[in-house]
């Protein structure tokens, strides 16, 4: 049973995104970055030159960009090649013996994690269950997670509502996730917004990262000048 073809389409817009329900802003000093399931045997099912993809895979690119100048922890979950039924479980009937070793567990190459980012072994939908991610994030200070990759209706939307049950605040991107379809990517997106966290542009995250850093630049500054 593998991963269907998945037909393009155009990303959902800010407006048809409620209204956020909280005001949370990203702190560089309390957010991670996640890169949810950017594997080959994932993204085949897309056509690269083509929406949802020709948008979202740059996005995430200028994402990551953004977290690593701003020291921001970088997360990629990966789920492992010929998993065990044991492992597998009832996912199997779902979704069939999913990903072989080799090349269906690779990232896109746009995307290669680099030596200081972090990786995750994932088995279900959610970064969450069966995983350390909750310590990782507890023992690197972070309580904000920046969600892209895919799919939106499924694993993204599902490890944002496990951060809010873990009381780290999930901020999804709006463009730098997809799915099988815009009904359906558009359906988590409506979730997060109303149930469990934000939805934002890549350009609106990139600029709340931005003016994180400044900030924290200039209480640097002004900590320096005062003990003169």
């Amino acid at each position: 049973m593998a991963i269907p073809s998945i037909d393009p389409y155009e990303l959902p817009t800010s407006d048809e995104i409620p209204a956020a329900r909280v005001d949370w802003t990203i702190d560089m000093s309390r957010c991670a970055l996640l890169i949810h399931d950017m594997q080959k045997y994932f993204i085949d099912a897309y056509r690269r030159d083509a929406e949802p993809l020709a948008t979202v895979v740059p996005n995430i690119v200028r994402l990551r960009e953004a977290c690593l100048a701003a020291g921001i922890p970088v997360v990629y979950t990966m789920q492992p090649g010929d998993q065990h039924p044991s492992r597998r479980g009832i996912l199997a009937d779902f979704w069939g013996v999913g990903l072989s070793t080799g090349r269906d567990t690779e990232v896109i190459d746009e995307l290669t994690p680099g030596p200081d980012d972090i990786q995750v072994t994932k088995w279900r939908y959610s970064a969450f269950q069966r995983t350390d991610f909750r310590q990782l994030l507890a023992h690197n200070g972070r309580d904000q997670l920046i969600v892209t990759g895919v799919y939106a209706h499924m694993g993204c939307m599902l490890s944002a509502a496990d951060a809010f049950m873990s009381d780290v605040a999930p901020f999804m991107a709006l463009d730098a996730t997809a799915d099988f379809s815009r009904d359906e990517h558009l359906m988590a997106l409506q979730y997060v917004a109303k149930r469990v966290g934000r939805v934002e542009t890549t350009d609106a995250l990139i600029e709340s990262i931005t003016a994180s850093a400044r900030r924290r630049e200039r209480e640097t500054e002004e900590l320096t000048a005062s003990l003169r």
